[in-house]
Parts: structure tokens; C-alpha cells; sequence
């Protein structure tokens, strides 16, 4: 799809943003020229309203944020569905990395691409984007070999294989293998995800390391860059590289 012709800077509008995600897009924002953060949203009410420049808002007061062109919104499922429907409202675009989503949050998500421009994803690497890409068309050439995914994350984390490793799945099966899934759970790592094709007396490993989680946040405020003022739909990260 071909890249919108527009003015920047976009004008973004952060949800979520006392969480460690929002943080991070608050800090990283301020040094790109091409966004600008218009409004800050958090689940309660904040403790200045006006924070090095950038407007903060209650959750509640969502309605009255200024207008802005995309909104970045990593928050939790009980919040999703206002942002979502204030997108639709004012025609901006909407990126997500929310996690939890029930099958009515997903219904609504696809409904609203017919009104604006989307995009979800369990991880926000543009490194991981590209490796989608590349195990799908490795699982389509390499036909009935073995296919395994590998991920190890920090001890905290819960979910077991990860998001990631079912997106990656995801796009080995569209290739038409079949995966299999390794987790490790061990100290700080923060990503590591391998797919390892292997054949009669070869092997391909496709490997990403996430060294720190500002990979995430740089990754869905280039998407909310590039997804500002595209055609309503349903997008992918790799949509926008």
C-alpha cells in the first residue's frame, strides 16, 4: 500500500500512558520530529495536568482530549473499546498492543477498520516483523520439514508460548508447516525467539534478541506514523515498513 502524502508532525494521542509501554512512547516521542504527543491518558487522575508540554487526562475524560491523527493505545481490555470507539468518532487511526482482548473486542476492532485505519499486534519489534515475513516464505519453499519455535523470556512473564511465538506460528502455517513450541522462563531476558527449520541433514535457524523494550514503543510509533491518514482497514506492522 502506498505511503499518504501528509503534514507532519502526526499528532498522537497516548492511552495507557503511566504504564511502562506509555512511558517509554512518551519519552522516545519527545525526541522524533515527526509525531508530536497531544494528550496523555492514564487510568486515574493524574497529578499535573500538564506535564513537560504534553496535556494528561483521566480515562474518564477521555471525550475531552484536543483532535489528534492516531492514537497508541497499550492499556488494559477494560479500556479498550472507548479509545477504539473515540478513533471511529474523529476518523484517526488506531494502533494497539493491548493484551487480553475477548472475542467481542476483536469483532469490534474489525468492524471499526471499515471506518478507520488499525492495526494490533502482539509485539511492536519492526525486527519481529520481518521475521513473520521470513519464516512464512521459509515454511512455503521448505515443504515437510520440521518446523520449531524456540522463545525465552524474563521469570515474570506468564503466558506460555508467547504471543509472539503464536504470531510466528501463525505465519509458518500460513506457509503450511506444522509448528512446534519450546518456552524458557529464566532471569531478565526481555525476547528471544527462534524458528528452526530442519531437514535430512541440514537446518535453518531465523533468530530475533530484543535487547531492551524501547524496540516496542519506537515500533508502534512508527506505526502510528505511517498508519495516520492511510485508507480504513485492517493493518499489519509489515503493512508499514
Amino acid at each position: 500500500m502506498s505511503e499518504p502524502v501528509r503534514l507532519l508532525p502526526v499528532r498522537i494521542l497516548i492511552h495507557g500512558a503511566s504504564g511502562r509501554m506509555g512511558q517509554a512512547l512518551l519519552r522516545l516521542a519527545g525526541a522524533r520530529q515527526d509525531c508530536r504527543v497531544v494528550a496523555a491518558v492514564s487510568a486515574r487522575s493524574p497529578a499535573q495536568r500538564v506535564v513537560e508540554g504534553v496535556p494528561h487526562f483521566a480515562a474518564s475524560e477521555l471525550g475531552g482530549a484536543p483532535e489528534f491523527d492516531a492514537a497508541i493505545d497499550f492499556s488494559l481490555p477494560d479500556g479498550f473499546g472507548a479509545v477504539l470507539a473515540l478513533c471511529v468518532q474523529r476518523g484517526a487511526a488506531f494502533v494497539s498492543g493491548t493484551t487480553g482482548l475477548s472475542e467481542a473486542q476483536r469483532a469490534d476492532l474489525q468492524a471499526a477498520a471499515a471506518r478507520v485505519p488499525v492495526l494490533w499486534a502482539a509485539n511492536f519489534s519492526l525486527g519481529v516483523a520481518v521475521l513473520e515475513d521470513l519464516v512464512e516464505r521459509a515454511a512455503s519453499t521448505l515443504r515437510g520439514w520440521d518446523c520449531d519455535i524456540v522463545e525465552a523470556h524474563h521469570t515474570q512473564k506468564k503466558d506460555a508460548p508467547s504471543g509472539t511465538a503464536l504470531a510466528l506460528g501463525a505465519a509458518a502455517q500460513r506457509g503450511d508447516a506444522r509448528p512446534h513450541y519450546a518456552s524458557l522462563r529464566a532471569g531478565d531476558i526481555v525476547g528471544e525467539h527462534m524458528v528452526q527449520f530442519t531437514g535430512a541433514g541440514e537446518r535453518i535457524e531465523l533468530i530475533h534478541r530484543a535487547g531492551n523494550r524501547d524496540i516496542f514503543a519506537r515500533g508502534a510509533l512508527h506505526a502510528a506514523v505511517r498508519l495516520a491518514g492511510r485508507p480504513a482497514a485492517e493493518y499489519r506492522l509489515r503493512d508499514l515498513l
